[in-house]
């Protein structure tokens, strides 16, 4: 019997078994394709998920594998640099090719003891009382504790569940795709100049070495997104906008995505938990799928480990939705309002050149970025000062950087007064005491997520506070 079932190994996926792993949680991943997708989209991980990497000690290992660029231009593809001096040591972007992000993130699992099966599909399942029975394709039977759906916007195990997924269908769709051009460059770039003043959907972006990645309108009307679009649907729609196909050749990949927007009503039922795209599907701009579903992940993966672990508060996974959800809801705003903007009609527009001016101002430009890249949640904790649900940003402290304590997916007092202390929790909380430390707050208490859960000086605010979020402490 496992602990816990995940049904999906993609970034979500395989970063929650990596997270569970952390607490000796015995986790198996079920993937239904048999081979990881062989062709090479880039995404991009904006400066939460660059930090959480940070965390768990990963990022080194992703830092060679991609490639910084700045961050800004984020919002509605809105050609702004980012605000001087924000609130992180990680203020870029990092573009990687998603099967080598998620490489790295199965690789990591797996080294962590997790077990990944591919090539099986979950066709069913029952839960009671005591776990949940796992049917697979072939139908072999598995049990668990737990079934974390993290299976996609299709997800089989939201369906099954009887969870809703509301929202809007898709009403347009976009091709995207890597291919040679049979131009120069010089060529490409004038004509992308001239149709990206109105059409904001369409560009042509080098790679190196006459590659480019190709985004382009698609036809009218909806396709099957099960189906990949092909090097003739490319032809047809730039030869439509452009007045040229560019001579595109010899595809790397091709795909479609539309601009579907659901959320799912509930992201857990029982013993069944959603994360990433089985919870929520957006379209693809401001590229903040992958690092919501990261993110979901490291937000779940301590709380359901203490659940197992028989250490949770009886309300600690009901955190869970409670603080995830809302996140997505923004989400989706925030990329229903950007899509309204990449409209070529006059009045989306209109509203694009206004907000344009808008983020002339630093307050403005700053809101956005931090909305996009996640550096500006704040969990409800209750009435306490700005900080308090706020994730810390990587500050110096005597033994380097604050993020190199957060490796083993624990919580952290950290206490510039040297007079406090975790006590009994110190089988699941660290304790550094650092009067230097770089924090305009006498001691925090950090979760492993890196967000702030308690700020102040008093030993037995501390003790209940830490009783809230860690269990009851040690005998």
């Amino acid at each position: 019997m496992f602990d816990v079932i995940i049904a999906g190994c993609g970034p979500t996926g395989a970063m929650l078994a990596a997270e569970l792993r952390l607490h000796d949680v015995r986790v198996l991943v079920l993937e239904k394709d048999t081979e990881p997708v062989s062709f090479v989209r880039i995404v991009g991980l904006h400066i939460r998920s660059i930090e959480l990497m940070a965390m768990r000690g990963l990022l080194e290992r992703i830092l060679e594998r991609g490639r910084q660029r700045p961050a800004g231009g984020f919002f509605a593809a809105i050609n702004k640099p980012a605000p001087e001096g924000l609130d992180s040591a990680h203020a870029y972007l990092l573009g990687i090719p998603q099967p080598v992000i998620v490489h790295l993130l199965e690789e990591r699992a797996i080294e962590l003891g997790a077990q990944v099966r591919r090539g099986c599909a979950v066709a069913g399942f029952e839960q009671d009382d005591d776990g949940v029975t796992v049917e697979l394709a072939d139908g072999e039977q598995l049990r668990s504790r737990y079934l974390v759906g993290c299976d996609g916007g299709r997800s089989t195990v939201r369906k099954l569940l009887g969870v809703g997924f509301p929202g809007e269908p898709s009403r347009s769709e976009t091709l995207m795709g890597e291919m040679e051009v049979g131009v120069p460059q010089e060529e490409v770039a004038a004509k992308v100049t001239e149709i990206c003043e109105t059409d904001k959907r369409f560009s042509l972006r080098p790679f190196g070495g006459g590659v480019y990645r190709v985004v382009v309108p698609a036809a009218a009307g909806v396709g099957d997104r099960a189906e990949p679009p092909t090097l003739e649907d490319f032809q047809q729609q730039l030869r439509a906008i452009a007045g040229t196909d560019f001579g595109v050749h010899s595809p790397r990949w091709l795909s479609r995505f539309g601009d579907a927007t659901r959320l799912a009503e509930r992201y857990r039922v029982e013993r069944v938990l959603l994360a990433g795209d089985a919870a929520h599907i957006h379209p693809p701009i401001g590229g903040q799928g992958l690092n919501l579903g990261v993110q979901d992940a490291v937000n779940l993966g301590w709380k359901l480990a203490a659940q197992i672990r028989g250490r949770a508060p009886e309300t600690l996974l009901d955190t869970y939705q409670a603080e995830r959800h809302p996140v997505a809801e923004d989400v989706l705003d925030n990329t229903r309002a950007q899509m309204e903007l990449l409209s070529t009609e006059p009045g989306p527009q209109a509203v694009r050149r206004l907000l344009t001016e808008l983020m002339d101002f630093d307050e403005v430009n700053r809101h956005l970025i931090e909305k996009i890249t996640a550096i500006g949640i704040r969990y409800d904790f209750g009435e306490g000062p700005d900080l308090l649900g706020r994730r810390l940003r990587d500050i110096d402290v005597k033994q380097g950087h604050l993020y190199g304590l957060l490796h083993r997916g624990r919580g952290l007092l950290l206490d510039r007064t040297e007079r406090l202390s975790v006590g009994g929790w110190s089988d699941r909380v660290d304790y550094l005491a650092d009067p230097t430390a770089a924090l305009d707050a006498p001691c925090v208490l950090l979760r492993p997520d890196g967000h702030v859960a308690w700020i102040g000086d008093d030993q037995q605010d501390l003790d209940d506070h830490l009783s809230r979020w860690f269990g009851q402490p040690a005998n």
